[in-house]
């Protein structure tokens, strides 16, 4: 699958991790109040794993996503991406990296309404700078790839939508937050089967969040985490 352009940022270091946290530690405030999520947490994503954290409700494994995904700051430590420090960069340089190098697929989608799922999928692309023919093109290489290419013009509701939007650009990592939470068991086994099989067939990173353990199975690697600690990271076969 081409990518429509060359992704912007310094070119990634040989061997390096496609993401790594270094004592990573956040901790909210509230007013005066001080709430921590996590607590020196030091992990590193291979290029091409599928990396499921886990832990219940509270435990912090959101909030390691969102700084994974450049979405939020850590209060210390540090994220490299493909060998690169990146926590201390301008927010606009963090931003491009979002856009360019990083795909999210979000619990509530993030979809919208007006738009149909071609131009939901294209849009990131179109804030790149793409030719709107070339965007519509890989619109429609990765609806199909999520076997949704009958419904290109169709006002979107499915969670693959958001899948494929996800990858418009060609990211070095997936994220999914809790892609499962508010599907039936069918919808959601369909959903990680989807994000499972573009691990597997095309060699994309895929960090996902969740606290159902049946999936689990889908992970090539587990991580645990407890009030917002490190318990356990394990490599599995899927």
């Amino acid at each position: 699958m081409a990518h429509l352009a060359p992704a912007a940022g310094p070119a990634p270091v040989e061997s390096a991790p496609a993401i790594r946290a270094e004592a990573v530690s956040k901790v909210y405030r509230l007013g005066a109040v001080e709430v921590p999520a996590l607590f020196d947490v030091s992990l590193a994503v291979d290029p091409g794993e599928m990396v499921c954290i886990m832990g219940k409700s509270g435990s912090g494994k959101s909030t390691l996503l969102r700084q994974l995904g450049l979405i939020d700051l850590p209060t210390s430590g540090r994220i490299h991406l493909e060998g690169h420090e990146v926590t201390g960069l301008p927010e606009s340089r963090r931003a491009r990296l979002r856009l360019d190098r990083l795909g999210y697929v979000f619990q509530e989608y993030a979809l919208i309404a007006a738009l149909t799922a071609a131009e939901n999928v294209y849009l990131p692309a179109l804030m790149q700078g793409q030719r709107r023919s070339q965007c519509r093109a890989r619109a429609t290489e990765l609806l199909a790839q999520v076997e949704l290419a009958d419904r290109m013009d169709h006002r979107p509701k499915e969670l693959s939508v958001a899948i494929a939007r996800a990858l418009v650009n060609g990211p070095v990592i997936v994220f999914a937050d809790e892609p499962t939470a508010n599907l039936d068991s069918i919808s959601g086994r369909a959903v990680m089967e989807t994000l499972a099989r573009l691990n597997r067939e095309l060699g994309i990173t895929v960090v996902f969040v969740s606290h159902d353990p049946d999936d689990r199975r889908w992970a090539t690697r587990l991580v645990a985490l407890r009030d917002g600690r490190l318990e356990s990271d394990e490599r599995v076969a899927p």
